[in-house]
Parts: structure tokens; C-alpha cells; sequence
């Protein structure tokens, strides 16, 4: 049975000739009909099936122009066009046994070659025999043209059904498909043919259905995107969020400018009104003025949380107005029956948060204070009263720290940390957690307690985002940043700490507010020292920590707080990450002050810029290596010991620039500081022309090295320079 024979060709040069034609193309149509889903699953939902199709079709070698997603409640939609109509060829090549493994001594194939060509679905016959550089071996070639794209479809597009993952899921028929609602139909158009598909139990066609109201819930028959969009338009329905989006935006500006209101702006509220509706009508509401004298906290709150309702306010005043927008999933022709109705629900709510509003005034704070020995801060970690306690005692500590701390700031913040968690107990926060510190420091005010003890209270938990607000008094911050450190003090000491991913107690949300707190309203505050009262104030309320807990402790904690510096260093000042590491890594074990480390490090990147900065940390590194490899001893430079011009120089250098290096250092002049290190380039540069460290003479040796260490630690004093990257190597 002969094989053929053929060498390796390194290249491939195509004959010429007319071009080959590229493939034929077509849309792809796919829409998954559901019932109602929550506004929250739709964005994610569409990213996801985005991101899948890319991959399922790069998987699948189909190429394609673009992908494109659209939804609303009741339906994911995907529009892929151009998409290929067949799959891109492929040429698949194995290498299999030696020829002298493959044939016998006669010629015929062993059964290693027969074995070989079953293993890749090939003929014996249509086995090569290449040249390699390890000589003559067997090689399978396998020419694919490529599947119709309609065949490739009909096998994956189900599988991007059933891959679609929802924080909440359910099965509603035989098939065990989960879905976040039940799937009621499907529509897949290629080319304008249907693709028969099988998805979540239903066959797939050409028919989808309109607004269940304006549409009268009929089924319509589509071609292709653009009948699609058209034809469910005229069904009611507006598949392109950012149409509705555009739509409500222009709807609402209407309004205000007929009313003379203001919206208060809320993104998650418009994201909310997009993926809520189909056909989106903003309305104007009103309620009763008397509400208005429940803080507009409370009532913007409940207008959001329970309602999906935007506020508005007095453009002149910018108090809160007694009305509302809403946006209903309806156009009907006499609007004012949704108004009367959403208007009738609202009121019920607001007059819910008023009677807990006026319940809660009843009990002071400092009266609530003695009941959160009853809730737990979590199962290791004791109640919110022992929580509170140490956060009191640490906001003191911290308070201590700032130059008016003794005096002003420390019994107000004590105090409004005494304080700080009672309003956890009350009728509003349990119905609005997210009221948190505000309605707390608005029931301080009412119980006589000062305007800055209470602002203190209502500032504790900003920032509330990453980039959110910070707090504007001192208490505040001082109270925000003990709140947070003890926070992780205590997840640390009983090793509750973020690993990967996950992080189920928003440590480095706390960590990254705490960076911000310090560095953009410049606390001069020793971390060190905060940090190690934090750990001692967890470990004094008897804790059963962590195995290792002990021997990390203020170290663990230190580094997990330079990570989230090294984030902001880099977001917001673009540093670089050689000169943060070059600041951070010594700072150990020392005072830490992140306004000064943070100065430091610009310093470092402005004199980066400079012509002569690389060529003298080369310089420094070298002198740095010398000293680390050949063991210097400690012993003080002896200028008698100088034999070459160059050492007595740099002796002289070293001296003159140790002292300007001091002075600067101690007055936070950091940029004089790092000119006088600039200045020892010269003196450096000679030293290492002229002179030969390892000298035979061990006297001469050590001293040229001590020469070299005193030059080193005024770097060192500096930042560990060895960690900066020279441009270019």
C-alpha cells in the first residue's frame, strides 16, 4: 500500500491568479422571550450573552462583522452581522511514528502505522512521509472546508440559551433548564430562515410578541433586525435600551421645564426606568406638603426603594418640591388613572415613614446605646455594643493625633462615637438600612446633642462608594477611620480576610476609603500606631483569634492598607510602580505617614525625568551590590587609608551633601533632598573610573567599601532606590 512522500515546506508562496471570492455573509437573529425579569438581571444578562456568542463563534471559526445586544423585561435580544455563511476552513496536521516504525522491511504499513491512521480517522493510504529534522516520520493531514454556518448554529446557539447565569434561577418544565423566569418563546433568524433550534424546551421561529397592553399581547412574524425593530415598535415595544433611555431623559426635561422643577439626578433609578419598561411614559405626581416636614432623606429614600420614583426639587430654593416622576410601561390616552394610583401608593408609604420618624424621636439615642448589647456585629466577633466601644475608644486614640485633637476634636469624637450605632435600633434604619449614620445624626440633633457631634455621626460611613463623598469635619473623618480600622482589625484577628475575589466584608472597600480619608484631607496621622491600638482594642475584648494571628497581626493588616495605596498611587497620580515600591518597602516597621510617603513618591517621579537620574541610580546599585555581596564590616571610613584622588572626593561629597540631605529630609523638602543625591553623581561616577573596590590590600578594601556604604545610606535615607527600574533595561 504505497504512502505518499512530501518534505516539510517552510513557506507556503500562493500562485497567482484572480483573487478568491470572500465568503457570503448573513444577520443572525436571536431573541429569547421571557416573562417579566427583574430590572437588575437585563444589563448583566446582555454583557453575558455578548460575551458568549464572541466566544462560542471564535470557538466555532465564524467569523463576523459585529455583535450588538437589546432587551427589555420580557425579552434578550442578539443581532450578529455579517456573519459568515460557512465556517472557515482548517487544515489539521499530526505527526505520528518514524518511518522506520511504520513499515516493515518489505514496505507494508506495521500495525503502528495502521493504528496511527485509525487514530485520525484518515486512510492508511493517505498518510505523508515527511522530512524532519529527526528525520523521516508519518504525518495525518486533515483538510476541514468548514460546516454551513446554519448547521453550527443549530448545535450551539442552545447552548448560549442554557449558559445565561442569574443571581436567582429557576426550572419551570421537564427540560432542568434554570433561567431567572421561564422562557415562553424564541425567535432565530439567519439569512431570514428560521433555524429549527431547541432551547429551554421551545422551538424556535419566526414569531414574537408585542406589548402585553399596547400590543394586545399578539403574535407578529419578523424577517430580520430591522422589521424586527419596527414591527415591535408598532406593537408597543422599544427593544434598544438606549432609545428608552434617550426617550425618558427627553421626557422628563418636559417636565421640569413645564413644572419648573429639578430632577434630583440618579443613575440607578434611570438604569431602573430602562430595563423596566418597554414603551416608557414619565409622569408627573404630587403628595401632601405636610410629609415634607419628615427629613427629605426619608422621603427620597422611600420614593426610591419602595417606588422606582425620581424626586424633584425648587430650582430657585433647592428644597425638596411635594412632587415625583415616575415612569410608567404605558401610553394610554387619559394618563391621569396611573398618576392617581402611584400618587395613592406613595402616600401609604410616606405616611409609613412618618409615624416611624415621629415613633423614633420618642426614645433618645443615648437610651437605644444601652440596647446594642442585643445585635450582634457578627458570631466571632461579639455584639455592636462591644463594637461601638472599641470604635469609641480608637476614634479618641486617633483624635489624639491631630494637632487640635487634645483640646477640641477628641471629646467630640468620643462622643459622637458613643453614639455612632444607635440608630441601628430604630423604626427608620430597619426599614431603610441604607439611612445608616444620617438618620442618626438627625436624631442627635434632635436630642439637644452638638451640630458637629451629629455631623460627625451622619459623615461615619462616607465614603459610601469608591469614588463617593468624603466626610467634611474632623470628627467625621477621625470617626470614619476608626469605624473602618476596626472593622478590619478585627476581620483580620479572627482571619475573616479577603482572599482573591472575594471579600464578604467590603475590607478593601474600607481600606480604600481610609487611603482616600488620610491622603485628600492630608491627616498627618502615624498608621503604624493606629494600627496597633486597633489590633490591642480587639484583642482586649477576648477574641479567639486566628492560628497565625499573633505573628502577623500589624504587619498583615499594614500591607493589605500599601496595596490599596499602591492602587491610588496609580489611578490617581500615575505612579509608577518601581517608585511606590521604592517608598512603601522600607516604610515597614517604621512611622507611617501616607501624606509624607505619598510626597515622597512624586518627588521620586518628578526627578525621574531628569537626564542624570538613571545614570546615577545605575551608579547607586552598583554601590549597593558591592556592599551586600562583600560583606562590608562596620568600620568607619579612615581617610588616611585613601590612595586615589577619587575617594578622598567622594569622602568629601558624601560629607558636604549629608548634612543639606538632613536638613531637607527633617523640613519635608523632598526635592532638595533628592537634588543633593543628584549632586553625588559626578563624585560617584569618578570613584568608579578611578578606583578598584576589591583592592588586595583588605585594610584598603574595607575602607573603599565603608567609603561606598556611607554613600549608599544617604540613598537609603531617602527610599531603597535598588527597587527603581532604569528606563530602557
Amino acid at each position: 500500500m504505497p504512502i505518499r512522500k512530501k518534505n516539510i515546506r517552510r513557506s507556503a508562496v500562493p500562485k497567482k491568479g484572480k483573487p478568491v471570492p470572500g465568503p457570503s455573509v448573513a444577520e443572525l437573529l436571536l431573541e429569547i422571550g421571557v416573562e417579566e425579569l427583574p430590572h437588575q438581571f437585563i444589563l448583566p444578562a446582555l454583557a453575558s450573552l455578548k460575551e458568549s456568542a464572541e466566544r462560542l463563534f471564535s470557538d466555532h471559526r465564524l467569523t463576523l462583522q459585529s455583535i450588538r445586544t437589546m432587551g427589555t423585561p420580557r425579552r434578550l435580544t442578539i443581532v450578529v452581522d455579517a456573519l459568515a455563511a460557512r465556517q472557515t476552513p482548517m487544515t489539521k496536521e499530526a505527526m505520528g511514528p518514524s518511518k522506520a516504525v511504520a513499515f516493515d522491511q518489505t514496505g507494508q504499513p506495521t500495525k503502528a502505522a495502521v493504528g496511527f491512521a485509525a487514530g485520525q480517522g484518515v486512510a492508511v493510504h493517505d498518510l505523508e512521509v515527511r522530512q524532519t529534522p529527526k528525520g523521516e516520520y508519518l504525518f495525518a493531514v486533515k483538510h476541514e472546508s468548514g460546516r454551513p454556518t446554519a448547521a453550527v448554529l443549530v448545535d450551539v446557539l442552545p447552548q448560549l440559551v442554557s449558559g445565561l447565569s442569574f443571581p436567582k434561577a429557576m426550572k419551570w418544565n421537564e427540560t432542568g433548564v434554570r433561567f431567572a423566569r421561564p422562557v415562553r418563546w424564541v425567535v432565530a433568524l439567519y439569512g431570514g430562515s428560521v433555524l429549527p433550534i431547541q432551547a429551554a424546551g421551545i422551538t424556535a421561529s419566526d414569531q414574537t410578541k408585542g406589548h402585553r397592553v399596547l400590543g394586545g399581547g399578539k403574535w407578529v412574524s419578523v424577517r430580520d433586525a430591522v422589521s424586527y425593530l419596527s414591527i415591535l415598535e408598532r406593537q408597543g415595544v422599544i427593544v434598544d435600551p438606549q432609545r428608552r433611555r434617550e426617550l425618558i431623559g427627553e421626557q422628563i426635561a418636559a417636565i421640569c421645564q413645564k413644572t419648573g422643577l429639578q430632577l434630583n439626578q440618579d443613575k440607578e433609578l434611570l438604569d431602573q426606568a430602562v430595563y423596566s419598561t418597554e414603551q416608557p411614559s414619565a409622569i408627573i405626581g404630587s403628595f401632601k406638603e405636610a410629609f415634607l416636614d419628615v427629613p427629605e432623606e426619608i422621603l427620597i429614600t422611600s420614593m426610591k426603594e419602595h417606588q422606582g420614583f425620581f424626586s424633584l426639587r425648587h430650582k430657585q430654593s433647592g428644597k425638596l418640591a411635594p412632587h415625583f416622576i415616575t415612569v410608567a410601561n404605558n401610553q394610554a390616552k387619559d394618563m391621569s388613572l396611573i398618576r392617581e394610583g402611584n400618587e395613592r401608593v406613595l402616600a401609604a408609604r410616606l405616611a409609613d415613614a412618618k409615624f416611624f420618624f415621629d415613633e423614633d424621636r420618642k426614645v433618645r439615642l443615648e437610651e437605644r446605646t444601652k440596647k446594642l448589647g442585643g445585635i450582634t456585629f457578627h458570631q466571632k466577633l461579639g455584639t455592636m455594643a462591644q463594637k461601638q466601644e472599641r470604635v469609641r475608644k480608637l476614634a479618641g486614640f486617633i483624635a489624639g493625633q491631630v494637632p487640635s485633637g487634645q483640646t477640641e476634636l477628641r471629646p467630640l469624637a468620643e462622643r459622637a462615637a458613643s453614639l455612632s450605632k444607635a440608630d441601628l435600633l430604630t423604626g427608620i434604619v430597619g426599614e431603610f438600612p441604607e439611612l445608616q449614620g444620617i438618620m442618626g445624626g438627625e436624631y442627635a440633633r434632635h436630642d439637644g446633642e452638638s451640630a458637629a457631634v451629629a455631623e460627625a455621626i451622619r459623615e461615619q460611613y462616607l465614603p459610601k462608594a469608591i469614588e463617593g463623598e468624603l466626610p467634611e469635619t474632623e470628627a467625621g473623618q477621625v470617626l470614619s477611620l476608626a469605624d473602618r480600622l476596626d472593622s478590619i482589625a478585627a476581620f483580620f484577628h479572627v482571619g475573616l480576610v479577603p482572599t482573591g475575589s472575594e471579600d464578604p466584608f467590603a475590607l478593601r472597600r474600607h481600606a480604600t476609603a481610609m487611603v482616600r480619608i488620610i491622603l485628600e484631607r492630608t491627616l498627618r496621622l502615624n498608621l503604624a500606631d493606629l494600627i496597633d491600638q486597633a489590633t490591642k482594642l480587639v484583642v482586649g475584648d477576648g477574641f479567639k483569634g486566628a492560628p497565625d494571628s499573633a505573628q502577623v497581626g500589624q504587619k498583615r493588616i499594614t500591607d493589605f492598607l500599601f496595596e490599596r495605596v499602591r492602587h491610588y498611587g496609580r489611578l490617581v497620580y500615575g505612579l509608577r510602580d518601581d517608585v511606590i515600591e521604592a517608598v512603601l518597602k522600607p516604610a515597614h516597621g517604621k512611622a507611617i505617614d501616607l501624606v509624607d510617603l505619598v510626597q515622597k513618591m512624586k518627588a521620586i517621579a518628578d526627578v525621574t525625568t531628569k537626564a542624570e537620574f538613571d545614570p546615577l541610580i545605575v551608579g547607586f546599585k552598583r554601590a549597593h551590590r558591592l556592599v551586600e555581596k562583600e560583606q562590608w564590616t562596620s568600620a568607619p571610613v579612615e581617610p588616611a587609608r585613601f590612595q586615589h584622588s577619587a575617594e578622598a572626593a567622594l569622602h568629601q561629597t558624601v560629607a558636604n551633601e549629608r548634612e543639606r540631605i538632613d536638613v531637607s529630609l527633617k523640613a519635608g523638602d523632598y526635592a532638595q533632598a533628592l537634588d543633593a543625591l543628584v549632586r553625588l553623581k559626578p563624585a560617584v561616577d569618578d570613584f568608579f573610573a578611578g578606583v578598584m573596590v576589591n583592592a588586595d590590600d583588605q585594610a584598603v578594601r574595607s575602607n573603599r567599601l565603608s567609603l561606598l556604604k556611607a554613600a549608599d545610606d544617604l540613598f537609603m535615607a531617602f527610599a531603597d532606590f535598588s527597587q527603581i527600574v532604569v528606563q530602557g533595561r
